[in-house]
């Protein structure tokens, strides 16, 4: 945790700061556009941070964030390492994250495409040795490939952390489609891994996808995925599969719950077709729409894009309201997710709110809140730069109530910063995804309309 006394200090120059920062961005000292900082009625901790313009910030957060997977990705294997705190823990899930904003890191330049296609294939080899249980992929490895197990009896396969590695593979095999031996190498080699995955063997003969399999424990957990939740990629992909699939009742029947996946209840004026009351942990509206577009995504059960902007409109006006009285929270510091915390890790969401603000969830909702999340990444990078902003963007996350922030980061909550702000700005990662004749056909089979 950081150190509460510099915190302190800097609150004692506060009002004297911030008026000099105003002066010089209205007059024009070293700012010809004029952009002026949040509000002070929002805080103001340490230094004034130079204004940039808009697209710059965006440019700034996306590329040093990546670096997370890029500068910070384990040399042996090339995947994400689980948390900065943890050098051994390689994450299957997050690692899908970062791949999967390959082609962004190329197209802005932050990386070239051979860089890229190097780092691939050493990632590629890594996967195709590592354990794996009916082609699925654990949660996380040691990079020796051995499965370092999640919890008990989670010391096999995980379809859900194999889902968000998948859905970054496919990116990729869109991404690359030259005719250079690397790029038919690389496709070949994603498609191999993709069509080992036995989505229909962890339905148990049932109509659902069964979260977890070990060969110590095999069915023990009895996890079943179903919605609504992070996991609609699951069965986007399970259907998708030119190996393995699942047929349009173990979705219905699974995933959708026949129909009890629905909730239609308005919460702060915003309708919300699925799920928990109050939305639940802001991820939900991530993690399975990296690559799957939710714009103008439909099925019988929900409109996505919509049921996706109201989450984040909900959370956004939960912060707002502030009903716990935290300090800190307002329409510029808000976002409630699933990170660390002051005592240790929780999903937070309005209903398990903790008084903790993680800056994905509102960075991630770009696609869906652009106003909202600009003000709240304005807000991040100007006034808490001090305490939030690293090495590789904004650290995990903080507690103004607690003069608590963190001094790591986590796999996944840095991964869908830098893909869900390319969604927002080039839709480049939803334009290749759903490219894919194979999710195309998939997603058919399944009713949705896209």
């Amino acid at each position: 945790m950081k150190s509460v006394l510099a915190i302190k200090t800097n609150r004692m120059l506060k009002t004297f700061i911030y008026g000099l920062t105003i002066f010089t961005v209205l007059f024009g000292c070293n700012n010809p556009n004029g952009i002026a900082p949040p509000p002070p009625d929002v805080g103001f901790i340490g230094e004034p941070v130079p204004v940039i313009p808009f697209e710059e910030l965006l440019d700034l957060v996306q590329e040093r964030t990546f670096k997370y997977f890029w500068d910070f990705a384990d040399p042996t294997s090339g995947l994400a390492r689980e948390r900065s705190q943890s050098l051994e823990t390689l994450t299957t899930g997050g690692s899908g994250f970062g791949i999967s904003s390959f082609p962004a890191a190329i197209n802005r330049g932050w990386i070239s495409k051979d860089e890229a296609i190097q780092q691939l294939k050493k990632i590629l080899t890594f996967l195709e040795n590592a354990d794996t249980y009916h082609g699925v992929f654990s949660h996380w490895y040691l990079n020796t490939g051995t499965t370092q197990p999640f919890g008990n009896k989670d010391d096999g396969g995980d379809i859900v952390e194999t889902a968000f590695l998948i859905q970054g593979l496919l990116i990729n095999r869109q991404y690359f489609s030259g005719n250079s031996a690397d790029e038919i190498d690389i496709r070949d080699r994603i498609t191999a891994i993709w069509e080992d995955v036995e989505w229909d063997w962890y339905t148990q003969g049932n109509k659902s996808i069964t979260w977890h399999w070990s060969t110590n424990y095999e069915f023990e957990l009895n996890h079943i995925i179903s919605g609504w939740n992070e996991a609609l990629i699951v069965y986007v992909l399970a259907a998708s599969s030119p190996t393995h699939p699942i047929d349009k009742e173990t979705y219905d029947n699974g995933w959708a719950r026949n129909g009890d996946i629905k909730n239609e209840g308005t919460f702060y004026g915003h309708f919300l077709p699925l799920g928990e009351n109050l939305g639940g942990p802001l991820f939900f509206a991530h993690y399975s729409f990296i690559g799957l577009d939710p714009r103008g995504l439909e099925d019988q059960y929900a409109n996505y894009f919509e049921q996706n902007q109201a989450h984040s409109l909900i959370n956004y006006e939960y912060c707002i309201a502030n009903p716990k009285g935290y300090a800190g929270y307002s329409g510029h510091s808000w976002g409630l997710t699933a990170s660390d915390n002051n005592t240790g890790y929780a999903a937070h969401s309005p209903t398990n709110d903790l008084g903790i603000i993680t800056p994905t969830a509102a960075l991630s909702s770009f696609p869906y809140t652009p106003n909202e999340s600009k003000k709240a990444l304005e807000y991040f990078y100007y006034n808490l730069n001090q305490n939030l902003w690293g090495d590789y963007g904004f650290y995990d996350a903080f507690s103004e109530h607690f003069n608590w922030y963190a001094d790591g980061y986590l796999a996944i909550d840095q991964g869908p910063i830098v893909a869900m702000i390319e969604n927002y700005r080039s839709q480049l990662l939803w334009t290749l995804f759903m490219q894919d004749q194979e999710i195309k056909d998939g997603l058919t089979k399944l009713g949705f309309t896209y």
